[in-house]
């Protein structure tokens, strides 16, 4: 017997606009399927669970439409990530938040507006300048290969140094930043990073880019709140019934 699976289309939050002329995700859309008794396996997967990449397991197991995984921006794959769990557990997300009970209805989440330097770029590449030092830098958004290439190397430090705390942030800096002043030598680009980029000027960048980062504004109003808080993602995201 043969069955037909229903897809749908999914709009990315970065509209395709970064992608390069000719890749399949310039359309601004990707094709999903439903969720599916293999995926429920997938996310119940130990293994994957502990390697941390249960999601993009998942993700690879939906995506319908033909392309490199690895070229995937994380705002988009997040995206995905609520797509997909509206098409395998529905659109109400319940969830506890300072001891009171929540429903959101994820179908109404929306993409953070798309910035007018998103609009107007040709490639995925951004220019800064750093407020204190006056240094310019060009740096990209992360894609699903960069995020793999900073775990790894994370992974690498933590086993030769397994006392000391992770470098998160300096790592993630070398792997999004392109050039500064011009010089594109990675090597180079450590170094700066290591020894010369003053913590005003990391925390000026790093708001900057996720100011412009295509995404899901993955926020809800609390009741009686003013202010909007983050949508806790849990184990109960996928598995609603846990």
């Amino acid at each position: 017997m043969e069955f037909n699976l229903p897809t749908e289309t999914i709009e990315l939050p970065s509209k395709g606009l970064l992608y390069p002329e000719g890749h399949p995700l310039k359309t601004g859309t990707i094709e999903m399927k439903y969720m599916t008794a293999k995926e429920e396996d997938i996310l119940s997967n130990q293994s994957y669970i502990q390697k941390g990449t249960v999601l993009d397991k998942l993700l690879q197991s939906l995506i319908v439409t033909k392309f490199d995984y690895n070229d995937l921006l994380i705002g988009d794959k997040n995206g995905l990530m609520v797509a997909s769990r509206i098409l395998g557990y529905g659109k109400d997300y319940t969830f506890k938040y300072q001891g009171q009970e929540h429903t959101v209805d994820l179908s109404l989440i929306e993409s953070k507006p798309i910035a007018e330097v998103v609009k107007q770029a040709t490639s995925n590449e951004f220019d800064f300048k750093l407020p204190s030092s006056g240094v310019d830098v060009t740096f990209k958004l992360l894609s699903s290969k960069d995020e793999n290439a900073v775990a790894s190397e994370l992974e690498g430090l933590k086993k030769l140094s397994p006392n000391s705390p992770p470098p998160d942030l300096s790592t993630r800096i070398k792997h999004f930043i392109t050039s500064v002043n011009g010089e594109r030598d990675k090597k180079a680009i450590r170094q700066f990073v290591d020894n010369y980029l003053l913590a005003t000027d990391s925390r000026a960048l790093r708001k900057y880019l996720l100011e412009i980062t295509p995404d899901v504004d993955l926020t809800f109003f609390p009741e009686q709140s003013e202010e909007k808080v983050s949508i806790p993602i849990g184990l109960k995201f996928f598995w609603p019934d846990f």
